[in-house]
């Protein structure tokens, strides 16, 4: 049966030279973004899971837009069901002005499960200078303007790894029917930037890899139980999406009895989905009988993806969760650089003093209702991995 995925045979290796910049909260990273697509003279590519018109949707359908009169090429690679709130106006804008507009897995009655495979993957390609990864989404909900503004990051990635994304947005491009008419080379055409060429402050410089999940090879999981097992200090997990499976939750047991500082930052009351949450709640028992520290993210929803485990770091699109492993194309940036980590750091410290830590006494004397929740996601959670288990 042929996937709605490239099937990626040969892994991105590491890279050494890379520059990597911590953008945090749609006040930081969507004006970055912007600039980018504003400065570019060759091609843009973007890749999206949520694109809903709105405010910033507006911003970004300007500059995409403007750069394609200004004959730049310009690529936009949208998520079929996560682009359901793009309207129809904004397609027709952005195909008056020249944009390359793709959507991945157009949803289908007689696909049925095969309707499930999603392109979650988060990205911006600009020239081959610059790249930027995270877990945003071309959506009103990241803009600070909004009430209660998701919690994310997106991390902006110079060097030799920029080569790489370009590729990995090539691949998937050229394997939809936007390939077909307009296709891209699998290398980038444009030189990177000299070693000596400034590239501001607030950078850090080293080793870098791309790694990408589909459905058939699950590099993104597969890093992370190798980083899980040989960590010695530290193993903290951001994810706004909690149901891990079993390989990784024995990891993370293993790791905390050995007397590794393992802690687990996960939304609290301020979700989208607060049914994942509360099928997420009855691993919360073990984890903590296991030595695993857990905070909830009280001021607004946490929606960032952030594996750190010691010195490397991985930053994405990816949530621990099994139905992302199963279902959705997945693309994280890995990190070996203590400069970035030291920021890492930082930043989770701070959602720490914003999270209420669980305790397992807490936890065992919970409200009944609370149980109850649990017990009825928990179900339905496992009848749909029941279900997605038969052939697409």
């Amino acid at each position: 049966m042929q996937t709605p995925f490239p099937v990626h045979r040969q892994r991105f290796p590491w890279r050494g030279g890379n520059h990597f910049q911590l953008l945090v909260d749609g006040e930081n990273f969507f004006p970055a973004m912007l600039a980018s697509i504003r400065g570019a003279r060759h091609y843009v590519l973007l890749e999206m899971y949520l694109f809903e018109s709105g405010a910033v949707a507006d911003e970004f359908i300007s500059a995409l837009t403007a750069a394609a009169t200004n004959r730049v090429g310009v690529y936009l690679l949208a998520d079929d069901f996560g682009a359901q709130k793009l309207n129809q106006a904004d397609r027709r804008l952005l195909l008056a002005a020249g944009v390359r507009l793709a959507f991945y897995n157009p949803l289908r009655c007689g696909k049925l499960r095969r309707n499930l495979w999603r392109d979650h993957r988060k990205l911006l390609v600009v020239d081959n200078q610059v790249a930027y990864t995270g877990g945003a989404g071309i959506t009103d909900e990241f803009a600070p303007g909004h009430p209660l503004p998701w919690h994310d990051l997106m991390l902006a990635v110079r060097g030799p790894c920029v080569g790489d994304w370009h590729t990995a947005f090539a691949q998937l491009w050229n394997h939809t029917k936007g390939g077909k008419v307009s296709p891209l080379p699998l290398k980038p055409t444009v030189s990177p930037p000299r070693p000596d060429q400034k590239l501001g402050s607030g950078q850090a410089a080293g080793k870098g890899r791309v790694t990408l999940n589909n459905p058939i090879r699950m590099e993104i999981k597969r890093s992370l139980l190798k980083q899980l097992r040989a960590a010695e200090k530290r193993i903290w997990i951001a994810s706004a999406y909690f149901i891990p499976s079993w390989k990784i939750r024995r990891r993370l047991y293993q790791a905390a009895r050995r007397g590794c500082d393992v802690r687990l930052l996960l939304p609290g009351p301020h979700t989208d989905h607060p049914s994942v949450r509360h099928a997420g709640h009855r691993y919360y028992r073990k984890l903590l009988a296991a030595g695993v520290r857990i905070f909830e993210h009280q001021p607004r929803f946490l929606h960032a993806k952030l594996l750190l485990c010691d010195n490397w770091a991985s930053i994405g699109s990816s949530n621990i969760d099994r139905w992302n492993f199963r279902w959705n194309l997945e693309a994280n940036q890995e990190s070996a650089d203590r400069h970035l980590n030291d920021q890492l750091v930082a930043l989770f410290e701070r959602d720490f003093d914003q999270s209420q830590e669980i305790f397992s006494n807490q936890w065992q004397h919970r409200p009944w209702y609370c149980r109850l929740q649990e017990r009825f996601w928990g179900r339905i959670e496992l009848w749909l991995e029941q279900f997605s288990q038969g052939k697409p």
